[in-house]
C-alpha cells in the first residue's frame, strides 16, 4: 500500500489541494453576529438552519487544554508525521490480521482530508480502498502546502461534533457557554470525546473523557456530573449576549461576512433594556406590558440604541414596538404649532381660548376635551402647547386646516394612514398612526432646526432636506423646553424636568391604549413607547407618569458628563417684553418670528381671538318644532360660524358670524360661503311648524323675535 500511495501522490498535482486561506474564506457561518459601533457584538441571527456553526476560531483563540486533548485523543504523532502514521498503520494492519478492536490509523491530517473533499467523506459503510488511497494521498498534499498548525486549526473548525454542532466554537458556547479559548482540561476532554463519539450518552462521554484526563495525569472529579449538564443544554438556543434582536433582522445580510457594524452602542443599548424593564416593572399594576425606545444622534442620524422589546418577560417579544404603527397622540402638536407660526397665523403669546367648541366634521360632530376635561379659558399659546390643552391645538389646526396640517406631518416623515379628510379636525391630537422611529426622527428634525434626514441603522449618511422653517421651530424647542410652561398640567417637578437643556414633548392615545415621550437635547434625541402590543387599555397611566421616567433616565444617561446647552437663536427671531390683558398670564419676554412682535395681548382682539370655523349653529340634521302658541314673529333660529356669507335654499340672507332668521316650515339647505363664493360648510335641517292659533299674525322668512324654538336631535 505504501508503495502505491507513493505513486498516486506524485501523479496528483498539488494544486488539486485548496489553500489554508480559501479554506478559512469559504467557511460559511450559520449564525451571524451584529458587531456594535466599537465592534463588540451584541446580537447573533441564524440564517442556516440545517447546521450549527460559528465564525472561524483561529488556533491560538483554543485554549493549550482543548488543542493537547484532541492530538492525544485523535492522533498522538501528529506533530512528527507528514500526513501518514505508518507507524500507526502498520499497527492498525497487523491487529486487523488478528481481528483485534483497535483504533484506526487516519491521522488528524486524513480526517480534515475527509471533511474538505465530498467524494473522501466517510459514508456510512465505511470508505472503499480507493477513498483510503485518496484520504491519504490528499493528507499528503496537505502536509506539503500547509503548515502544521493550520492543519489542526482547520480541522477543528470543519469537524462534525454532537448532534448539528460543526467546529469548535459552535459546541463550546453551546454546550460550556463560553468561547473556546476559555475551556479547561475537563471540559476539553469531554469535547475530545466527543469528535470520536458525537452522540454517546452522557455517561459514557464521562467514561471516555476520565480516561482521557488520566492519560494526562489529572483528575476527573466532576466530570460525569459536567457532562450530563453540558450535553442536556439545547444546541438551537442563540449564543452569546442577544441585545438587538429586531435591528439584526433588518441590518444582517444573510449572504455577508460573519461579523457586521451596525451604528448601535452596546453600552446604551444594555443600559436602555434595562431602564425599560425597570419601569414596566413600576406599571405592572397599571395593565402595561410593552415598551421600546430608540435613541438617535442628532448631527449623524445614526440609531444609537433600538429596544423593539422588553425580551423574554414580553408576551409580544417578536413584535418591534419601534415599528409598530400607533397613534401618537398630542406627541403631535409640536408640528401643528410649528406650521401655525412659521404662517404667522399665531406667536407663542398669541391668546387661544381653551373652551368648549363643536367642530363639523364629515362624520358629525367633533367635541375635543381636554385631558383632564377641564377648560383653563384664555391662555398663550406657549403655555396650550407646553401644558398639551388640546382644545386650543385643535383651534390652530383648524386655522391650518387638516390638508396643511396632513402635508406637515408628511413633510416630517412621519407618514400618516388614511388621508387629510379621514382624520379631519382629530388630525391635530395624533388620530394618524405613526411609528415610534418616524417619530423620533421627526423630532430629531426639530432639533437640527427643521432640517430632515432618515435615520441609519448602518452609519451610511442620508440626503437632507429642510421642511420647516429654523425661526418656527425654534419657537416650538423653546415652548418644548420651557417647565414653567408645561407646569399647568405637569406641575414645576415632573419626570420631564432636567438639569440641562432638554425639548420634550409626551403624549397618549385615546382609550389610554399607547403612552409616549419623545425629546431632544442637544446631541441626541430619544423616543419611549409604552402600552400593550395587544392593544389592551392602560390603567390611569398618563405621559407623565408612564413613558417620561424611562425618557428622562435615558436623557440623564446620555448627558451624565457633558450637560446639554440651548440652541442658539437663528436669523429671522426676535425676543420682545410683552403683558397680557384678560388671561392669566404673566408678564413676561417672549419670542418671535421677525414680523409678528406684539408688546400687549388682550383676550378676544387680534391674533388672539378664537376663529370660528364652519357653521357652529345649526348642525347638520337638526330639527326644529314651531310652538302654536307663540307668535311666530317670536321665534327665531341664529345662525352662528365662521364669518362670511350665509345662503338658504339657494338666498343670499346676509353675512357675519351670527345672523338671526325667523324659522318657516319645511326642510332647509344652509350654506356658509366664504371668500369667492367658496362653500366653507353646508348643513341641513329641518322646520316642524304645528297648527298656528287663531289671529296669530302670519309668519314670514324675513321676520325676527327674540326667542328662539326648541331644537330637537
Amino acid at each position: 500500500m505504501c508503495a502505491t500511495v507513493v505513486l498516486c501522490a506524485a501523479a496528483v498535482d498539488a494544486r488539486a489541494v485548496p489553500s489554508f486561506a480559501e479554506v478559512r474564506a469559504a467557511h460559511r457561518p450559520s449564525d451571524l453576529t451584529l458587531l456594535d459601533r466599537r465592534g463588540e457584538p451584541i446580537q447573533t441571527l441564524r440564517v442556516d438552519d440545517t447546521v450549527r456553526r460559528l465564525p472561524w476560531v483561529p488556533l491560538e483563540h483554543m485554549s493549550p487544554a482543548l488543542r493537547n486533548a484532541i492530538v492525544l485523543s485523535e492522533d498522538r504523532r501528529f506533530w512528527q508525521h507528514g500526513g501518514i502514521d505508518w507507524r500507526a498503520v502498520a499497527a492498525s494492519a497487523w491487529a486487523n490480521t488478528w481481528n483485534t478492536r483497535t483504533r484506526g490509523a487516519s491521522t488528524l491530517t486524513m480526517q480534515l482530508a475527509g471533511l474538505l473533499e465530498a467524494g473522501l467523506a466517510r459514508p456510512a459503510g465505511g470508505r472503499s480502498v480507493a477513498q483510503k488511497i485518496g484520504q491519504a494521498v490528499t493528507a499528503l498534499q496537505l502536509e506539503r502546502a500547509w503548515q502544521k498548525s493550520e492543519i489542526l486549526e482547520a480541522y477543528l473548525n470543519s469537524v462534525p461534533l454532537r448532534g448539528e454542532l460543526v467546529g469548535i466554537g459552535a459546541l463550546s458556547q453551546t454546550l460550556f457557554g463560553k468561547h473556546a479559548s476559555g475551556l479547561d482540561e475537563q471540559e476539553a476532554a469531554i469535547t475530545a470525546v466527543l469528535v470520536r463519539a458525537p452522540n454517546a450518552p452522557p455517561a459514557q462521554v464521562a467514561q471516555r473523557a476520565c480516561g482521557l484526563l488520566t492519560a494526562q495525569r489529572l483528575g476527573c472529579t466532576g466530570v460525569e456530573a459536567l457532562a450530563l449538564t453540558a450535553l442536556a443544554r439545547p444546541g438551537g438556543m442563540p449564543l452569546g449576549e442577544q441585545l438587538a434582536p429586531h435591528v439584526a433582522r433588518k441590518v444582517i445580510d444573510p449572504a455577508g461576512p460573519a461579523e457586521q457594524r451596525s451604528t448601535l452602542d452596546a453600552r446604551l443599548q444594555r443600559f436602555a433594556i434595562a431602564a425599560l424593564r425597570t419601569q414596566l416593572a413600576e406599571l405592572r399594576g397599571r395593565q402595561v406590558e410593552d415598551g421600546a425606545v430608540v435613541v438617535l444622534d442628532n448631527a449623524s442620524g445614526a440609531v444609537l440604541a433600538w429596544v423593539g422589546a422588553n425580551g423574554t418577560t414580553s408576551a409580544a417579544a417578536q413584535v418591534d414596538g419601534v415599528t409598530a404603527r400607533r397613534q401618537p397622540g398630542s406627541t403631535i402638536k409640536p408640528f401643528v404649532y410649528g406650521l401655525a407660526f412659521e404662517k404667522r397665523l399665531i406667536t407663542p403669546a398669541s391668546l387661544l381660548d381653551d373652551s368648549p367648541a363643536q367642530l363639523g366634521t364629515a362624520h358629525g360632530l367633533y367635541l375635543p376635551q381636554n385631558y383632564d376635561r377641564d377648560f383653563k379659558g384664555w391662555v398663550s399659546a406657549r403655555t396650550a402647547l407646553g401644558a398639551s390643552l388640546n382644545v386650543p391645538a385643535v383651534r390652530v389646526g383648524a386655522m391650518l386646516g387638516p390638508d396643511a396640517v396632513f402635508e406637515r406631518l408628511v413633510a416630517f416623515g412621519l407618514a400618516p394612514g388614511e388621508s387629510a379628510g379621514f382624520h379631519g379636525h382629530a388630525l391635530a391630537l395624533g388620530s394618524a398612526d405613526v411609528t415610534l422611529l418616524a417619530l423620533t426622527n421627526a423630532y430629531r428634525a426639530l432639533a437640527n432646526g427643521g432640517v430632515w434626514s432618515a435615520p441609519s441603522l448602518t452609519g451610511e449618511p442620508m440626503p437632507k432636506r429642510r421642511v420647516a422653517d429654523a425661526a418656527a421651530v425654534h419657537l416650538v424647542t423653546d415652548v418644548l423646553a420651557d417647565n414653567n410652561a408645561r407646569a399647568l398640567t405637569f406641575g414645576l417637578d415632573s419626570q420631564l424636568a432636567t438639569r440641562s437643556f432638554a425639548a420634550v414633548k409626551t403624549g397618549t392615545s385615546k382609550d389610554l391604549r399607547d403612552n409616549w415621550c419623545v425629546g431632544f437635547t442637544e446631541r441626541y434625541t430619544v423616543g419611549v413607547w409604552v402600552g400593550n402590543a395587544s392593544g389592551a387599555a392602560m390603567h390611569e397611566v398618563s405621559g407623565v407618569s408612564g413613558a417620561a421616567p424611562l425618557w428622562h433616565a435615558l436623557v440623564t444617561q446620555l448627558h451624565a458628563g457633558r450637560p446639554s446647552k440651548p440652541p442658539v437663536a437663528p436669523a429671522g427671531v426676535l425676543r420682545q417684553a410683552v403683558r397680557f390683558e384678560g388671561a392669566a398670564e404673566a408678564a413676561r419676554e417672549e419670542l418671535f418670528v421677525a414680523g409678528t412682535e406684539q408688546a400687549v395681548w388682550r383676550a378676544g382682539a387680534a391674533m388672539g381671538a378664537p376663529r370660528r370655523f364652519g357653521i357652529l349653529n345649526p348642525r347638520d340634521g337638526s330639527r326644529f318644532a314651531l310652538d302654536p302658541d307663540i307668535p311666530p314673529r317670536a321665534q327665531q333660529i341664529v345662525f352662528e360660524g365662521e364669518a362670511g356669507t350665509w345662503v338658504l335654499d339657494g338666498r343670499v340672507l346676509g353675512r357675519g358670524e351670527k345672523l338671526p332668521w325667523a324659522p318657516w316650515p319645511g326642510r332647509h339647505r344652509l350654506e356658509l360661503r366664504g371668500a369667492g363664493g367658496r362653500v366653507l360648510e353646508a348643513v341641513q335641517f329641518e322646520v316642524r311648524g304645528a297648527g298656528l292659533r287663531r289671529g296669530a299674525a302670519a309668519s314670514s322668512p324675513t321676520s325676527t323675535g327674540t326667542s328662539a324654538p326648541s331644537p330637537r336631535r
